[in-house]
């Protein structure tokens, strides 16, 4: 277990390097989101395409594991609906918090960090469930934050779904990556290097965004927060493993990769949504905030048990 630690230490340090940055401002809150673009639209799509590009759609897709991380991802975003709903949260305060229950930062940390630690075969599974949160999670939101303040599912919101599906450059670099895979086209060597020196930045930049983020945080009801981090980093790993080990029979490795997906801190997308539509965008910072610090540790702790199976 302290082996695996030290291996996703240097993650967390440079999560930490950018926290530093950003709270003494030798990073200012501009400077922390031109970061952030570049990763997003450049560096992060240019890894994400030429992973799929050298994947085919049989690499990745898995009905099991599709199904097992949808049940257990649902179960416990039903769960935290159920909560807020007992709170008497409006749908759209409950709708954002359910997010943030269960939707973890797989493109800016778990792409490039569980890739490394667990190996090239887990770029499958880890690209399953960054399509499966993009997909349905991010479409889910939409619906019912649009459809509460409109009373109804109208024209506005399918296409407020339809340009956020197209305007996200993950979807748009997987989508051309499996279409450049599909089609046979071998990728020039020039190219290639192209994509490699670019979606390096990937990593480092990516982290260091997470922390320069996190810096301009101001916590706020952190007893909510601890709740959405104790559903994000403990029940969502928890009932996706029960889904993929027990219900699905998924294969042990890739349930492995799944779970630690699942175990990934509350994803800085889910503020920018949280953002966009006005919804407690400061809950959802503080919970990204927690999260993130406490996936330190049980981050470290999951991927060692996954390595096991």
């Amino acid at each position: 277990m302290l082996a695996i630690f030290l291996k996703t230490l240097p993650f967390f340090a440079l999560i930490g390097l950018g926290f530093w940055a950003g709270r003494t401002r030798f990073f200012t809150a501009e400077a922390t989101a031109y970061l952030t673009k570049f990763v997003f639209y450049f560096a992060l799509s240019a890894m994400l395409f030429r992973f799929s590009a050298n994947l085919s759609l049989a690499d990745i897709w898995d009905t099991r594991l599709a199904a097992a991380y949808l049940w257990g991802t649902t179960f416990v975003y039903g769960i935290a609906s159920l909560v807020g709903f007992f709170r008497r949260l409006d749908v759209p305060t409950n709708a954002i918090e359910a997010q943030c229950a269960v939707i973890g930062n797989t493109g800016f940390l778990g792409v490039p960090m569980l890739v490394l630690l667990l190996g090239a075969d887990a770029i499958g599974t880890v690209l399953l469930a960054l399509a499966i949160d993009l997909i349905v999670f991010s479409s889910l939101i939409v619906i019912l934050i649009t459809g509460s303040r409109d009373g109804q599912i109208s024209l506005r919101m399918l296409r407020a779904i339809g340009l956020g599906l197209i305007k996200n450059p993950m979807i748009v670099s997987m989508s051309l990556g499996f279409l450049w895979s599909g089609l046979n086209i071998p990728i020039p060597d020039p190219m290639n290097d192209f994509l490699a020196i670019l979606g390096g930045a990937a990593t480092p930049g990516a982290l260091f965004a997470i922390g320069a983020s996190l810096a301009l945080t101001s916590p706020d009801k952190m007893q909510i927060a601890g709740w959405l981090t104790f559903c994000k980093l403990v029940l969502h790993p928890l009932f996706v493993g029960f889904a993929a080990l027990f219900l699905f029979g998924v294969d042990p490795f890739k349930a492995g990769v799944i779970i630690a997906v699942a175990a990934l801190p509350v994803a800085g997308n889910v503020y920018m949504l949280a953002q966009h539509y006005g919804v407690a965008p400061a809950r959802v910072s503080t919970a990204i905030l927690v999260s993130t610090a406490f996936s330190i540790l049980t981050v470290s702790l999951v991927v060692g048990w996954v390595t096991t199976l």
